[in-house]
């Protein structure tokens, strides 16, 4: 005999809520089947084949666009596409370190507001997301040119040349970053800190704490889902940037994910960057390994 559950006043068996659990799920599910999970898997034989020489996808398996991402081409070894490997995970876990350090004082500020502020205050945060990254890149690059005030500031110190221009620079490159991924830092942090308890606080100043103290043991462990949340939604899509990346920084600046939109759209080589695109998907999750590892030994210290 099914057992009968009450849910929302109406009387179900617990099967027929797995099914509607199942019915709920299922368009969630084959969007990320058709549209994530599906060409993922596409990359992976993508990745063994030619390029022939207009273009085309030639079927043969090899292991060349491998060799070539490690460096061995025509022209012999050369450390070009593992610098850019190392640059990207560089680029990205220093974008990443700080969007954490502004999105704390960021959310306390807006917690300190008035409940009718708030929101103000969260659509400010919200309005990059209104552009296209592609516009508010193409502004910093009138924010940064040589008649604007932050390069004649700079010019009149002494750091950089009188009518030069702050772009292309690991500067403009790591602006860039910020602004495009700050808010994602921000919104998930700032729903950890408006949960914090005072209290806890409290106890750890009056054990005379100091701000650092206060910080690793009281607001740390309270805003960690926050941080974690938010550190994923910075890094991962930091990781395959490429529109900030070429556009301020230049060719000494590329990322992985120039090399892959070079590989598909001007090279028109697709298994090249199919590979490049598997080792950037692998890099990613090794990196959400080793934080989530990180980040439990946070949690049960």
């Amino acid at each position: 005999m099914a057992r009968v559950l009450v849910w929302y006043g109406e009387l179900a068996t617990a099967r027929s809520l797995v099914w509607r659990g199942v019915l709920l799920v299922l368009p969630g599910l084959l969007w990320l089947m058709a549209f994530l999970v599906l060409p993922g898997l596409v990359l992976i034989p993508l990745s063994f084949a030619e390029r022939g020489p207009y273009g085309e996808v030639i079927w043969t398996f090899t292991w060349e666009n491998y060799r070539r991402l490690l460096g061995f081409g025509v022209l012999g070894f050369s450390l070009d596409n593992l610098l850019a490997l190392v640059r990207t995970l560089w680029v990205a876990l220093v974008t990443t370190l700080l969007a954490a350090v502004l999105a704390y004082p960021i959310a306390f500020f807006i917690r300190a507001q008035h409940p009718r502020r708030r929101y103000l205050v969260l659509s400010l945060v919200l309005i990059p997301f209104w552009t296209n990254i592609v516009i508010r890149t193409y502004a910093w690059q009138l924010l940064l040119a040589p008649e604007m005030p932050f390069a004649r500031i700079l010019a009149a110190l002494g750091l950089v040349e009188p009518g030069m221009a702050l772009f292309p620079s690991s500067l403009a490159v790591y602006l860039g970053m910020l602004s495009a991924f700050l808010p994602f830092m921000v919104l998930p942090l700032y729903s950890s800190v408006e949960r914090m308890d005072e209290s806890l606080l409290e106890a750890v100043r009056d054990l005379y704490g100091g701000p650092v103290r206060v910080f690793l043991h009281g607001i740390l462990p309270q805003t960690l889902p926050g941080l974690t949340v938010g550190v994923i939604l910075t890094f991962i899509p930091a990781m395959g940037m490429f529109v900030v990346p070429d556009l301020l920084g230049g060719a000494k600046h590329l990322l992985v994910g120039n090399l892959i939109q070079q590989a598909f759209y001007t090279m028109r080589d697709w298994p090249y960057g199919a590979a490049l695109s598997l080792v950037l998907i692998l890099l990613t999750l090794v990196a959400l390994r080793l934080y989530r590892r990180y980040g439990k030994e946070v949690e049960l210290a």
